[in-house]
């Protein structure tokens, strides 16, 4: 097939731009020599970064949430000049469309979301039947009209994978001096989401000093909002373990997850960077639903209690015990690690 310049739309969640790649990665093999600029929020840019099908990372110039409606169709009129052929939008927002119509974009790809009739010229409506898994419903976009609900092409849907190079990796070596050996348990303890997704921290101190305890390392991620629960992780196993919450950009979180050996993480974006990064990977779910948004990764080892109140996809538990993950206890995500040695 031809070549293209296709603009895509980026979400807003970490997690779903993980995911993303997979429609990027089906976009590229159908056309191998298309340019895919892909415009998105900022604090999402990094991992572009480490996307090796994106050509051109553009900053989204709008706060979440804002309309702005007159820099909306301004910088649509901007990106005229780049005459892209198609764009692809992964939000569902009605102003997510905006731009792509004031840019002229001929085809203008999307679900129906907003009530998004005439913004859109390639409207999709979505089946959540057929199209269970968000990634699904990302890599369904890249398909014609007539067959993007094809089930062959669903079942084939590339995993993200991340390209972090040597040199970007010794670049985070230097700066938090840390050592490769012996062996590095990741912890990633955050949900930006809510409570509802968060094993609690003496769980995860258990699991860290266990590891701990066998001479190996433990590493703690996540964002400045995370440091409060990294840290009485780390006042359990008694300054054992290397806390990085809130120290890193996320630039620096995904080079320093490619030096880790294993990891266990919330359902959260930093499990999904892990899983791009092709790591042993113990994913907790506790509110949501791995059947929807689980880690795009053959090693990776679900846990999920199944219980009758979950999943609930509250931020907060409604029954007022988050059982989904109280019930979870520190052995079967010991169990889970050790079937990776």
């Amino acid at each position: 097939m031809k070549s293209k310049k296709i603009l895509i739309i980026a979400p807003a969640w970490v997690g779903d731009m993980v995911m993303a790649q997979s429609l990027f990665m089906r976009l590229k093999a159908y056309y191998p020599d298309s340019q895919l600029d892909v415009l998105a929020p900022a604090w999402t840019i990094a991992l572009l970064h480490r996307m090796p099908e994106v050509t051109n990372a553009i900053e989204m110039p709008f706060k979440r949430g804002q309309l702005g409606l007159w820099p909306r169709i301004q910088f649509g009129r901007q990106l005229r000049s780049n005459a892209y052929d198609q764009a692809i939008l992964l939000p569902n927002t009605w102003k997510s469309a905006l731009i792509p119509w004031f840019a002229n974009i001929p085809l203008r790809t999307g679900f129906v979301g907003e009530s998004r009739w005439g913004v859109l010229n390639d409207i999709r409506r979505l089946d959540t039947q057929c199209l269970t898994m968000t990634v699904q419903r990302f890599v369904a976009l890249a398909e014609p009209k007539q067959r993007y609900l094809d089930a062959q092409q669903r079942s084939a849907i590339p995993f993200p994978a991340f390209d972090v190079t040597p040199a970007q990796q010794q670049v985070v070596i230097d700066k938090f001096v840390v050592q490769r050996q012996p062996k590095i348990l990741a912890l990633c303890p955050g949900a930006e989401y809510g409570p509802a997704k968060q094993w609690p921290a003496q769980y995860y101190a258990e699991v860290a000093k266990a590891y701990l305890a066998r001479g190996n390392q433990v590493w703690l991620f996540g964002s400045p909002k995370d440091q409060a629960i990294a840290a009485e992780i780390n006042q359990l196993t008694k300054l054992g373990c290397l806390d990085l919450a809130g120290r890193t950009s996320l630039a620096e979180a995904i080079d320093l997850l490619s030096l880790v050996n294993y990891v266990v993480s919330n359902d959260s974006g930093l499990m999904h960077v892990a899983a791009a990064l092709d790591k042993p990977l113990v994913a907790i779910y506790g509110s949501s639903d791995p059947s929807f948004t689980p880690p795009l990764h053959q090693q990776a080892k679900i846990l999920d209690l199944k219980l009758t109140c979950s999943p609930c996809f509250k931020r907060h538990c409604p029954l007022h015990h988050t059982h989904c993950l109280t019930e979870l206890r520190p052995n079967l995500v010991l169990d889970a690690l050790a079937a990776f040695h």
